[in-house]
């Protein structure tokens, strides 16, 4: 299987208010609910090719909503009226904002659990490991475990026994209103701010709201403080450890790189012989230079691939690089490329269809393609980009940047009307929004139906094209599996493109492939065609401006 990630977020995915107020509270503007996410939801994701949802932002976090049993957190640490769900105050809990009964919070995750499961697919959440709220504070935590900086010693800026790292005699004092009175946010001795601020000033474009964890790594010299184990690794393998017992399948997790690769390779063999249902650990790392390290010796399954193939792809598609780039891509991850989490959005990128990215959904499908099918590596969809959400809206905290808002209560537009009140159909969608979403659900099947495709091997066509096709707007590969041969032709550029494709007597070598006149289907499209696939002779094929074909030799 290929795995294909949907990323929801419950708190945006089911809310069907069309009235929000930027800014607005949970009274005002509503929120998703995990009991919204129903069977017949599951079912429609299941039958767009999810084989995996990504349930981000489940764990309890900092909110300026208050609820009754739960500690209220203080409004000027927090980032939006919902806060960021990667500043949790309590690992072992789940959000009250996506609660129908806050009080059985726990039991509707554990239900939506089994409705994914019972679906078919199986369930990722988020595990954010190097820092937590400024007010962390467990009340769901099991019998006998010991909560994150109960027994530091603040009066050292480091022990490797301590959770935290501190600043002893100074106080906390951010680039930012920190209120007044009895609202007046408080901490002294100051701690490091997640982002690596080790200093009591973080500035407002800083993670101010959250402190980083301490895994025995003294900044101030480098020294690592591994033997004995340190008491935050054992924390932590302990959190991991409770997900795992509720059924989850697989942690994408947060800023892993930020984290000890010494603790993975400690922590994540542990989980999986203690669960060996196949979970998945992903890493969401942004430096090439470490792929190796976080795969071979920190166990990870798979990698965001960000600062390689989405950047590329991204570049292409806006016109600012040439497709022949492509092949560095595949080139920089040979010989880990099915450990690559190939995607074109998530929630902390800018939309498709925002004007700070394409404005228009369709220009990015070539990339879509060749995003889901250069490799067999994983692919991801954040929600609503199977629609073309353009996140227009100002929604409260982060203003109008080309994002759906993590941190404010918000309904996305494109997706309230697919929801449709919990129909789940096309009723409401514009003709061009079922038109994208068709493309996906036919992308996406494939990728799951065709052996080349989930089990094959790749060839490469540029090198010997570059006086043949347009290199700058067009990327050409085939994807192989015993007599399965797959030729996908992607066009970034504005115009139709006319080629001559060559294909070289080492793929034929390489690839078992009898030259031949072949009758070959367009599987995109089910169109039918002839293709004469010959070394020394090229065949000419046109290809639509912004489009992807994906032809299968019969």
């Amino acid at each position: 299987m290929k795995p294909i990630i949907y990323q929801l977020f419950p708190r945006l995915f089911t809310n069907v208010s069309d009235r929000c107020v930027p800014g607005g509270t949970i009274k005002q503007n509503g929120s998703g609910k995990m009991n919204d996410i129903t069977v017949l939801v599951l079912k429609k994701l299941k039958d767009l090719g999810a084989t995996h949802v990504w349930f981000t932002g489940v764990i309890r976090h900092a909110t300026k909503t208050k609820y009754k049993g739960i500690p209220d957190c203080n409004p000027y640490i927090v980032k939006g009226n919902a806060g960021s769900p990667y500043a949790i105050t309590d690992y072992y809990d789940i959000d009250p904002d996506i609660a129908v009964r806050t009080k059985n919070r726990m039991r509707e995750f554990e239900q939506l659990v089994k409705r994914t499961h019972d679906a078919g697919m199986k369930v990722i959440i988020d595990f954010v490991p190097n820092h937590v709220a400024r007010q962390y504070h467990s009340i769901a935590k099991p019998q006998g475990v010991e909560d994150l900086g109960e027994t530091d010693n603040k009066s050292l800026a480091f022990s490797p026994a301590n959770n935290f790292y501190y600043m002893p005699e100074q106080q906390f004092a951010p680039g930012i209103d920190l209120g007044s009175g009895d609202e007046f946010y408080y901490e002294k001795p100051a701690m490091a701010t997640g982002n690596d601020c080790f200093h009591p000033y973080p500035s407002a474009n800083d993670w101010y709201e959250t402190v980083k964890l301490n895994y025995g790594v003294d900044y101030a010299t480098g020294e690592k403080h591994f033997s004995p184990i340190p008491s935050t690794w054992r924390k932590m393998l302990d959190i991991l450890l409770f997900w795992a017992s509720k059924g989850i399948d697989g942690f994408r997790c947060d800023m892993a790189h930020m984290v000890p690769v010494e603790f993975w390779h400690w922590a994540i063999p542990q989980v999986k012989a203690q669960h060996p249902h196949n979970i998945i650990f992903i890493a969401e790392l942004y430096d090439t230079a470490i792929y190796r390290d976080y795969i071979f010796r920190g166990h990870f399954d798979y990698l965001y691939d960000k600062v390689s193939l989405y950047d590329t792809l991204r570049a292409v598609t806006c016109g600012n690089a040439s497709a022949s780039a492509i092949t560095g891509c595949w080139q920089t991850v040979e010989g880990i490329g099915d450990h690559m989490l190939n995607f074109l959005e998530n929630h902390d990128e800018q939309r498709i269809a925002s004007p700070q990215f394409a404005g228009d959904p369709f220009r990015a499908l070539p990339a879509l393609v060749v995003s889901a099918t250069i490799s067999r590596a994983p692919v991801m969809i954040y929600q609503g980009q199977e629609l073309g959400e353009s996140a227009l809206d100002a929604e409260g905290f982060s203003g109008q940047d080309g994002r759906t808002t993590i941190f404010d209560y918000w309904s996305v537009p494109t997706l309230r009307r697919w929801y449709n009140a919990g129909k789940c159909d096309t009723a409401k969608l514009t003709e061009d929004e079922r038109k994208l979403r068709k493309f996906h659900k036919t992308l996406l099947r494939l990728c799951n139906k065709e052996k080349a495709i989930v089990q094959g091997g790749f060839y490469d066509l540029m090198y010997v094209n570059y006086n043949s096709l347009n290199y700058d707007k067009v990327y050409a590969y085939y994807r192989h599996y015993g007599n399965d041969f797959l030729l996908i032709i992607a066009n970034f550029g504005d115009q139709d493109e006319r080629i001559n494709l060559h294909t070289p007597q080492h793929a034929f070598d390489m690839m078992h492939l009898t030259p031949g006149t072949y009758h070959a289907r367009e599987l995109l499209t089910a169109s039918e065609m002839t293709l004469t696939i010959d070394p020394d002779i090229p065949d000419s094929i046109t290809i639509g401006s912004r489009n992807a074909m994906i032809i299968k030799l019969m």
